[in-house]
């Protein structure tokens, strides 16, 4: 879950120019990083899987870094998680611009592409290993409209005013800068249109089998994104274990 949040970034220019964040933007992001602490706790972790910074009364969990790749191409993940309902359930035009935030190795991310052929996916990772995979699968499978972008654990380095679909894949809650993230997400969607699908794990059914650091309420999902200026307008629960949560930038 989440492998493609662990650290912060190296150096851009492991990536393309057109991946990299403008230098002025991370300073300012930088800046307000510094000064805004709304929201956040540092305390003992309640539990050990967690980081021990809290984001309005939930715990951050931690991540797996680039050495868990595997499970995200795990056998059995299609059955286990409804990617194809997700995929579906997205409504996805042909002429649509995705973000895969957390993208890892682009499970999602390839085929989201073939979902919008007139448009683009955003793979975004903040791993330069993950950015090397993103870059290998894409040649390997011969696929145009996706674009590897490095981030930050505070920044996607995504465009302003620019994507039409932000996926969040059990990634989310592993965030350490849900806040900054939420923020620069809510700038990178188009006003009044632009959508972040977040899928989480159920945390209201125990009959999910996933601790339950690594599973996220819909009650939680909305006040987290209520607090940078997203509004919950659909939770559609066809998904066998996760809640597909969808927000719009008003």
């Amino acid at each position: 879950m989440g492998v493609g949040l662990l650290a912060a970034a190296t150096s851009c220019t492991q990536v393309p120019v057109e991946s990299r964040p403008s230098l002025l933007g991370e300073r300012r992001l930088s800046a307000a990083v510094a000064s805004d602490t709304t929201g956040y706790e540092m305390a003992a972790p309640r539990d050990p899987n967690g980081i021990g910074t809290y984001y309005l009364g939930r715990q951050i969990a931690h991540v797996m870094g680039h050495e868990g790749a595997n499970w995200l191409e795990r056998t059995g993940r299609r059955q286990e998680e409804g990617t194809d309902i997700l995929l579906r359930e997205l409504n996805l035009k042909p002429t649509d611009v995705v973000a895969d935030i957390g993208a890892g190795t682009g499970f999602f991310s390839f085929q989201l592409a073939k979902r919008v052929p007139r448009g683009q996916v955003l793979a975004v990772d903040i791993q330069p290993e993950m950015i090397t995979a993103l870059q290998e699968n894409k040649q390997k499978l011969k696929v145009r409209n996706v674009r590897p972008v490095l981030g930050t654990t505070t920044n996607p380095a995504l465009p302003a005013d620019s994507v039409d679909v932000v996926l969040i894949v059990d990634a989310y809650h592993e965030f350490d800068h849900p806040r900054e993230m939420g923020r620069a997400i809510r700038r990178a969607l188009r006003p009044g249109t632009g959508r972040l699908a977040l899928v989480e794990y159920r945390a209201e059914d125990a009959n999910v089998p996933i601790k339950r650091i690594h599973k996220m309420s819909i009650g939680q999902a909305r006040k987290e994104m209520a607090a940078v200026g997203l509004v919950l307008t659909d939770s559609i629960e066809t998904l066998p274990q996760q809640h597909l949560l969808l927000f719009k930038r008003p």
